[in-house]
């Protein structure tokens, strides 16, 4: 009996999700009223639902859509690794922000001057700072860039 129990578990614990919904928080605020987006990897909702008619944004891994479409007519933003670009452009003229896994800077530059947000320990940060007065959202879990983008 016991075997049986912890193959069940062991199962479940496998097909399941092994993680939960990150939200993104107004602020320096983990509080369930400052949420103002869930995340469960695939779609962002607006607040704390998970309602599909909350959905703000699909996400697929390269492209982010409206809503919950995946059609190409619908697509927003594209995404490399590095950068975030217009539609479903690949064009360097259509770079909105370059990603360097700790600055996110304004079209394709890289000097300190392009850079509009930091992102560390959590939180994302208006400039290069990291001051706790220039929190502009707390992030429980990963968020990609480019739906951090759409957010902004």
């Amino acid at each position: 009996m016991k075997r049986t129990i912890l193959l069940t578990f062991a199962i479940l614990a496998f097909v399941m999700p092994t993680w939960a919904a990150s939200h993104i928080y107004r602020g320096n605020s983990t509080y369930t009223s400052d949420i103002l987006y869930t995340w469960d990897g695939r779609y962002l909702y607006r607040g704390n639902s998970t309602y599909s008619s909350d959905i703000l944004l699909t996400w697929d891994g390269k492209y982010v859509y409206n809503g919950r479409s995946t059609y190409s007519s619908d697509i927003v933003v594209s995404w490399d690794g590095r950068y975030v670009y217009q539609g479903r452009s690949s064009y360097s003229s259509d770079i909105l922000i370059t990603w360097d896994g700790k600055y996110i800077y304004e079209g394709r530059g890289t000097y300190s001057k392009d850079i509009l947000y930091t992102v560390t320990d959590g939180h994302l940060y208006r400039g290069r700072s990291t001051y706790t007065s220039d929190i502009l959202y707390t992030i429980g879990g990963k968020v990609p860039v480019p739906v951090l983008l759409m957010v902004m």
